[in-house]
């Protein structure tokens, strides 16, 4: 995932950070505990596409 990218993208529900998942290949929003996947090096910043984190998994740093 290019660095420069990951500087200007922000979640497209609460406009907060994304970090990124590099073993699960995601973006994740700490804030809504959201996981949007990256698809052929593309981030899917759909909230349909995006993955609910379940309470227990530990959102990446």
């Amino acid at each position: 995932m290019d660095a420069k990218l990951l500087d200007i993208l922000v979640c497209p529900i609460c406009k907060g950070p994304l970090h990124y998942d590099r073993t699960r290949q995601e973006l994740v929003c700490r804030g809504d505990r959201l996981a949007y996947p990256i698809k052929d090096d593309i981030p899917v910043m759909l909230e349909s596409e995006a993955r609910e984190l379940a309470a227990e998994e530990e959102v990446p740093s």
